[in-house]
């Protein structure tokens, strides 16, 4: 858009407040807009500026109100000249000190027509104005808002190609202190954060490389770069993350582990922050969880209706071990904490023992185990079992002696639902004895393992109809032979695009696909001796099993994925030909 300032006193078409345009939206709530309002009064500064450091909102949802009630575009990072040299010689050609700039947290450049360009964090400072008013009094100049990281990032490469940036930072313990505290990098650091809340992150990757470093959230189990800043800055953002986490700013040589509790975008967020030493610097990877309680049903995690009968059933039974097995991130606890809902009918007494706890469910008695003081899950287990517990979640079997207190609570009338790290379902009894258990006690004690993944979910507003190749089809075919129930009706193909509402992925949200092998006396025989791999899922089968790639294929089917994505997640074993 043209927006032409033909003198200093021009000043901005201003719409309704700041605050009442963000009430309106629902960005913020009352209490935000209140509590911004009194941090506005005793220490100044822009409402949007307060509003986004003070945790209530995002940068992005302040700069599209911003937008409206100033009848200013947004400036992309596509869309601005990437050459530091080019806001370099309008810097000079302005006649005005390079420092003043910089201190202006302001940049200028030459468009086309003779159009100054200028992005700036206030373009309604009326100095700002004016000065550029005298500096190019012959050129229509076009005022531009921008984000915050986006500025910096540039005003920093425009800074070292002016040579005015001298600061050496390494080894200075105060001087990281004192710029982990100055206001852009809390801004930046606070607004990486608020963001990927909004986009419903959950993980936020900072990751030095030689000269610059990147910032990635990993969105639906993807990663998916957000920025990249100069390296020079890096030291002063891993400070201040570091800072507000609890960690030693001075420790770069060693793997560091701490936590943030924030409020973010209106939300109480649990931070999970991990700090691991590289060639580069510090890689930092920051787990994001929403400490608000969440609503888990096994309806609503993606299980087809077989699935979710079975499952549903054994986890009604008085004793035993059922297992869900599966790599990080794939889900697992979330499945167990919906089956916890599922079961918790005020008549049981159910205690987990987590690592950590990431989200509280009422009515349920959850421990958080420390391993740095020897409080462990078999040591916390033993505790519990004097609780007087009926049912009881371990959040990992990892070792000999958490497997040997799980059997032993099985067996003595206790239900235990716990995870294990493996491949596919049946996995699990070689993995229990490779631990150390004996055959007998596995099969006498397990009574279902459940193996998942996560697939992402088409996004509806742009997915569009695809014929998958033959084999695809042949495949689907046998299923709707054999489950002829969970495939009912005409196939939904459809393949991911990409829009403005799901980032161009083509997907938004994500579902789980699973494999459930229920342990009967044949297969308990074959545990017993310890029968090959193929044999036991031929056994399964039998029962109705399918793999994790056939019950991908029926989320496929339904028109929930895509076949890429399946693919993606599960590999191409089991399909054969084109």
């Amino acid at each position: 858009m043209n927006l032409d300032v033909p003198t200093a006193a021009q000043t901005f078409e201003v719409q309704p407040p700041l605050g009442q345009i963000l009430l309106q939206r629902g960005a913020i709530g009352e209490n935000d807009l209140a509590k911004a309002l009194n941090f506005q009064a005793s220490f100044s500064g822009p409402l949007g500026a307060v509003l986004i450091r003070i945790g209530a909102v995002s940068e992005d949802a302040v700069l599209d109100a911003l937008s409206m009630q100033l009848g200013l575009d947004v400036m992309s990072n596509e869309r601005m000249p990437q050459d530091p040299a080019i806001y370099a010689a309008a810097i000079k050609a302005s006649n005005l000190d390079s420092d003043w700039w910089i201190d202006q947290t302001a940049l200028v450049w030459a468009g086309e027509q003779g159009v100054m360009h200028c992005i700036s964090r206030d373009p309604l400072k009326p100095s700002l104005q004016e000065a550029l008013l005298s500096a190019f009094p012959d050129n229509e100049i076009r005022w531009w808002l921008i984000r915050s990281r986006e500025l910096e990032f540039m005003i920093d490469l425009v800074r070292r190609e002016l040579k005015s940036d001298g600061r050496d930072i390494d080894g200075d313990v105060a001087l990281l202190r004192e710029l982990a505290e100055e206001a852009p990098v809390v801004e930046l650091v606070s607004n990486v954060m608020s963001q990927a809340v909004n986009e419903a992150a959950s993980d936020i990757h900072v990751e030095p490389r030689e000269h610059e470093f990147d910032i990635r959230y990993r969105i639906d189990g993807v990663l998916q770069s957000r920025v990249t800043l100069p390296r020079s800055r890096f030291d002063a953002v891993a400070s201040r993350i570091k800072l507000i986490s609890g960690l030693d700013i001075a420790e770069r040589r060693l793997p560091q582990d701490g936590r943030i509790s924030v409020r973010m975008s209106g939300k109480e967020l649990d931070i999970r922050v991990s700090c691991l030493p590289g060639v580069f610097g510090e890689s930092i990877v920051m787990r994001l969880l929403l400490k608000e309680h969440k609503q888990f049903s096994l309806a609503k995690i993606g299980m087809a209706k077989d699935h979710l009968d079975v499952f549903a059933k054994h986890a009604n039974e008085p004793h035993g071990i059922i297992l869900v097995t599966g790599p990080t991130g794939s889900g697992k606890s979330t499945t167990l904490k919906a089956t916890l809902e599922h079961i918790k009918d005020g008549k049981r007494k159910i205690i987990t023992v987590e690592d950590p706890v990431e989200y509280n469910i009422p009515g349920v008695t959850q421990v958080q185990t420390k391993s740095e003081i020897g409080y462990t899950f078999a040591r916390a287990l033993r505790s519990i079992l004097r609780q007087d517990p009926d049912v009881i979640m371990i959040g990992e079997i990892r070792d000999l002696e958490t497997a040997q207190i799980a059997v032993q609570a099985s067996l003595t009338g206790h239900m235990v639902f716990s995870t294990l790290h493996t491949n596919d379902s049946l996995s699990a009894f070689t993995r229990l004895i490779d631990m150390g258990l004996e055959p007998f006690l596995v099969a006498s004690s397990v009574r279902q393992v459940m193996a998942q993944r996560l697939v992402r979910r088409l996004c509806p507003h742009c997915q569009r109809s695809q014929e998958p190749a033959r084999a695809i089809r042949e495949k689907c075919e046998k299923l709707r032979d054999q489950f002829p129930e969970v495939l009912p009706g005409e196939p939904q193909w459809f393949e991911a695009v990409g829009c403005t509402r799901c980032q161009n992925t083509g997907y938004r949200g994500r579902l789980g696909i699973y494999e459930v092998a229920v342990l009967d006396d044949e297969v308990g025989e074959m545990i017993l001796h310890q029968r090959p791999m193929h044999e036991m899922q031929a056994a399964v089968r039998k029962n109705g099993f399918r793999d994790l790639m056939e019950d991908g294929l029926v989320k496929v089917w339904r028109g929930d994925t895509s076949v890429e994505e399946v693919i993606r997640v599960t590999g191409q074993a089991g399909i054969d030909g084109d």
